[in-house]
Parts: C-alpha cells; sequence; structure tokens
C-alpha cells in the first residue's frame, strides 16, 4: 500500500513539473554592470533546488562529523554495559547452578569492570554494582564465608554507591536480614531491617522477615501482630492464616505470667476470634494452670478475661464436640463461686433443656451446692455420677457427693462416696 501511495505522489510531482516547466518561456535577467546574462526560468528553478538539496547534505555531513566523538563514547559505554551485563548473567546462571565459586568469579569480574569504567557513562551503573556485590554475596554465604559475605554487603549496602538503585539496595538488605535469622541472629537481623526506609518496611516480604524474627526473640506479641498485618494483606491463605493466628496467640497465651498479661492477651483478639469457644477453652485452661502456680489469684473477685472467657465459652456451647464440651465443663466448675448469682437459673434451665446431658447436670450441681442448696445439689450430682464417662469428672462428682453427706452427718453414705471417688 506505501508503494501505491509513493508511486502515486511522484507521478503527481510529474504532472505538476510538466505543468510548471513544459512550456514555460520566462526568462530570469541577471544584471552585473556593465553585464547582462538572461537565465531560463526553468534553469534557475532547478538550480535552487540542487543547491538546497547539496546544502542540507553538508550540513548533516557536518554536524555527523561532530558527533562521531560522542557516538564513540556512547559505544564504549555500551559495551561495557553490555559486557558487564553478560557477566552478571553468567553469574547468576553459575549461583542458580549450584557452581557457586565460578558464580563469584564471573561476579568479581563485572566488578572490577564497573570499577575501572567511568560510573557516569554506564547506564544503570549502581544498579548494576549493587546486584554484581549481591550475587557474589550469594555466592559467599554458600560457600560459608562469612567475612567475604559481609565485605561485599557493605559495599552492595554503600549508601553513595547505591544511591542511584534504591530498589536494589533494599533488597539486598532483605536478603542480609534473611541471612541473620537463619543464622539465628537477631540483633544483625533487627540492624539491617532497622535501615530499610519506612516505604519499603511495610512490604510483605520485609513483614514476614520482623515475623520471624519476633518468632526467633520468642516475642510472641509481636509475632501475633506481624501475622495480623500479613494476613490484611492476604499473604496467607484464609486457612492458613487461620492456623498462624492461632497458633501465635496461643504461644503469647503461653507468655501469660499474671492476671495483666492474660487480659492483654485475650484483648488481642478480634472481631471473629473473640467469639471463638476454642480460644476461650485455651485461656481458661493457662488461667486454671496459673491459679496453680500462684500466679493468679482463683479466690478473689472473677478476672475479667476469665469472665469473657466463661461466657464465650457458654454462647458457643453447642457447637462443641462431646470431648469439648466436658473439657468445658472440667474449666467453667473451678470458678463457680466467682460468678455472679444469674449463673445458677442459667445453669439450671440448659439442664432442664437437656436432662440427658451428664456434664451441664455435673455443672448446675456444682452450682446449686456453691449457693447452698444442697437438696437440689445432691439430686444433680447423683444424676451425674451414674451418666458422667470423663473420669477426672466422675471423681469430682463422687468427693462433691462425700462432701455433702458429711455435712448432713451420713457418714455410711459418704464412706461410700469417697470409696467411689477413689476407684474413679
Amino acid at each position: 500500500m506505501k508503494g501505491v501511495f509513493g508511486l502515486l505522489f511522484v507521478a503527481a510531482l510529474a504532472v505538476v513539473a510538466a505543468l510548471l516547466l513544459g512550456d514555460n518561456p520566462a526568462t530570469v535577467s541577471l544584471f552585473w554592470p556593465p553585464w547582462r546574462v538572461d537565465v531560463s526560468f526553468n534553469l534557475v528553478l532547478i538550480a535552487g533546488v540542487v543547491g538546497f538539496v547539496l546544502g542540507y547534505a553538508a550540513l548533516r555531513a557536518i554536524a555527523l562529523l561532530r558527533e562521531l566523538p560522542r557516538r564513540a563514547s556512547r559505544w564504549r559505554a555500551l559495551q561495557q554495559e553490555r559486557a558487564t551485563v553478560g557477566l552478571l548473567l553468567q553469574a547468576w546462571g553459575h549461583q542458580l547452578g549450584g557452581r557457586f565459586v565460578r558464580a563469584q568469579g564471573a561476579a568479581r569480574e563485572a566488578i572490577a569492570r564497573l570499577q575501572a569504567a567511568d560510573r557516569d557513562t554506564v547506564p544503570y551503573a549502581d544498579a548494576l554494582w549493587v546486584l554484581a556485590h549481591l550475587i557474589a554475596a550469594e555466592s559467599a554465604q554458600q560457600l560459608g564465608q562469612r567475612e567475604q559475605r559481609d565485605a561485599w554487603l557493605a559495599a552492595a549496602t554503600d549508601p553513595l554507591r547505591a544511591r542511584g538503585a534504591p530498589e536494589a539496595r533494599e533488597g539486598v538488605l532483605l536478603r542480609a536480614a534473611e541471612w541473620a535469622i537463619e543464622a539465628h541472629d537477631a540483633a544483625e537481623a533487627a540492624r539491617w531491617l532497622a535501615e530499610l526506609p519506612q516505604g519499603a518496611a511495610r512490604r510483605i516480604q520485609a513483614v514476614r522477615l520482623r515475623l520471624r524474627l519476633a518468632q526467633l526473640r520468642r516475642d510472641s506479641r509481636a509475632a501475633l501482630d506481624m501475622a495480623r498485618l500479613l494476613a490484611k494483606h492476604r499473604a496467607f491463605s484464609p486457612q492458613a492464616a487461620g492456623t498462624v493466628l492461632r497458633g501465635l496467640w496461643i504461644e503469647a497465651l503461653r507468655d501469660a505470667r499474671d492476671e495483666e498479661s492474660l487480659a492483654r492477651v485475650w484483648r488481642s483478639l478480634q472481631g471473629e476470634e473473640r467469639r471463638d469457644p476454642m480460644r476461650a477453652l485455651a485461656l481458661l485452661a493457662h488461667a486454671e494452670r496459673l491459679a496453680a502456680d500462684g500466679l493468679l489469684d482463683a479466690t478473689a473477685t472473677l478476672p475479667r478475661p476469665v469472665d469473657e472467657a466463661i461466657r464465650t465459652v457458654w454462647a458457643g456451647l453447642d457447637t462443641l464436640t462431646a470431648a469439648e464440651r466436658v473439657r468445658a465443663v472440667a474449666l467453667i466448675e473451678p470458678w463457680l463461686t466467682q460468678l455472679d448469682a444469674s449463673w445458677l437459673p442459667r445453669l439450671e434451665n440448659a439442664q432442664q433443656r437437656a436432662p440427658a446431658d451428664a456434664g451441664l447436670q455435673y455443672l448446675a450441681g456444682q452450682a446449686a451446692r456453691t449457693h447452698g442448696l444442697w437438696g437440689k445439689a445432691q439430686v444433680l450430682l447423683q444424676q451425674a455420677a451414674r451418666g458422667l464417662e470423663d473420669r477426672d469428672l466422675r471423681r469430682r462428682c463422687w468427693c462433691a457427693l462425700a462432701e455433702l453427706a458429711e455435712q448432713r452427718g451420713d457418714e455410711a453414705a459418704a464412706c461410700n462416696a469417697w470409696k467411689q471417688a477413689a476407684s474413679s
């Protein structure tokens, strides 16, 4: 199509030239006293066009001659860049292939070329410098050359040399932090991460490293915060996020050693997590251990996190399995003496709605015993003792029946109950 239009344009020019020059009697007279020269107008027109073409060609030739030194310098810089990039690609290929000595050698040669070249003439000189040192450091890391690796890292992260490649420098900092974490050097990893700019510190890879650093330091609270941030940015699948957050929260719970830290861990739960009965059961179990170790006063006012956990377990009781319901009963029962009076009718109503549930019978019986309703407690506990399958709850039930029998002076019933508790 372009050829057709070109032919049409040439034909049009030919037609115009034929119409203009074919029968043109005009002349151009040039006066230079005492001479006069008459020249055909067609000749003057052709000479003008030819002169313009020759002048334009001469100017272009002069411009090209003046451009030759700069083009030569650019060509040399391009050759230098190509050679350096080729060496970097070769080094990276050796690195991926496990040939770490060859990779280090190619990276050294690339670094030598960059040192010998003029920094301002090589495009992307800073980025090539950082990447060459990173590959060399990677090879040194794999070869166990720690001092050499640190030297390469120091050169790669030099702010003056790497100012033209901030993204590459940030990658080096993240890689160095990862190596420090793998070496279990928390202080060194923290130092590398602290050098990251504010924007890079919020990236997913940086947050992942901060999570690993918190786990290395056994700082479960910071690890939980980092995991929540990763979950918010969808760095995990929903199932993986739930598992990771649950595990980190359990670790933070294990680190709680008093009521204040226990409350802080419970308040760290968000949204649906606060309504999870399994997390509430874990908190109750830990609170029971703290009370057994004397770190939590089980006889004073009911701790707020324990109260909220009990309410959460009770609200989600129907969602628990049979084994989990037994565990819930066992964990709630030690706190019955500190629950308010509204819990007794609540437990009785639940037991009446599920009369075959031995766990609810036991819990309601213990609550009635706590409030001095010994007759009702005896009836409920006797029913529960026949239906409980858990040995610990059954033993507790017979012990409570024995104490009730002793209170009313029935030595035979008390002796029988103590025997049943011993054999449970």
